[in-house]
């Protein structure tokens, strides 16, 4: 009897037609970065981030990362970081800058790998695939946040950094940003818990005490501001003057590292350049 006949084979047939493609695992050992998505792995070919000396008004914040991402690329003892405070003062782009710089000279050493929101509930297997590795890498969650009454993520999140079952491998280490140094919301309500007022804040803190590195990042001040501006219009070969840069930043409503390049991207429209 032919397969067609058969109402078994013809199950199995479309089940398997149902069924999704099975994800393929990249060379985790080939490429300088990652993203980690609810499909899967996929590499990326080029990290983009501004160089190190560009990143202005945050020289202390600068030197503690680029440390620590230098120590785990060597296989030193490293910490798990958490940068975190205002918008746009290059939370992200410091880690991104920070892996370029570890790689220079040796791109193999470490990895930098971006978890996409969706996948968070996922690293476990991640965790499961790097940790048979001998390449370093660091898992970078951008913008996390929690709201109220998400309590698994929080839990989660602890257990990855340290004690849990499925705890990130020695290769792996997590850097985080968030705009809260908690990470979850805090309100004026915990501290008025009539049993213990200081159980709820001590449970959100416990958190970002995990993070062997906790760092802040704070508005830029004018001066600061029009550094950054200076740095990038000198590198992109850019005209420019203050009194633009400044009613730039008041329409925005803020001073920061984005905001300067935002304002760059302008000058280099209007003078028909690319950057």
């Amino acid at each position: 009897m032919s397969d067609q006949g058969d109402p078994l084979a013809r199950i199995a047939a479309a089940l398997e037609r149902l069924a999704p493609p099975a994800v393929p695992v990249p060379d985790w050992s080939a490429d300088p970065a990652y993203v980690w998505d609810q499909h899967g792995a996929r590499a990326v070919a080029r990290i983009v981030a501004p160089p190190l000396d560009l990143l202005q008004g945050i020289d202390e914040q600068k030197q503690r990362v680029v440390d620590n991402v230098a120590r785990l690329a060597a296989g030193h003892a490293a910490h798990d970081m958490l940068l975190w405070g205002s918008r746009g003062m290059g939370k992200s782009a410091l880690l991104r800058a920070s892996v370029v710089a570890a790689q220079a000279g040796d791109p193999g050493r470490v990895a930098l790998i971006q978890v996409a929101p969706e996948a968070l509930s996922a690293l476990a297997p991640l965790f499961g695939q790097l940790g048979r590795l001998e390449r370093r890498f660091l898992v970078f969650i951008d913008d996390l946040g929690f709201e109220d009454g998400d309590s698994a993520g929080p839990r989660a999140l602890r257990s990855w950094l340290e004690g849990g079952v499925e705890a990130r491998p020695g290769n792996v280490r997590l850097a985080v940003t968030s705009n809260r140094r908690a990470i979850v919301p805090r309100h004026l309500a915990e501290q008025d818990d009539p049993i213990n007022p200081r159980d709820a804040v001590d449970d959100r803190l416990a958190l970002a005490d995990r993070f062997g590195l906790s760092i802040g990042f704070h508005n830029c001040t004018q001066d600061q501001y029009l550094a950054i501006v200076g740095g990038y219009c000198a590198q992109h070969g850019l005209d420019w003057n203050e009194g633009d840069a400044l009613e730039w930043s008041k329409r925005r409503g803020q001073r920061s590292g984005r905001v300067a390049w935002q304002f760059v991207t302008e000058l280099a429209g209007r003078a028909g350049k690319a950057l």
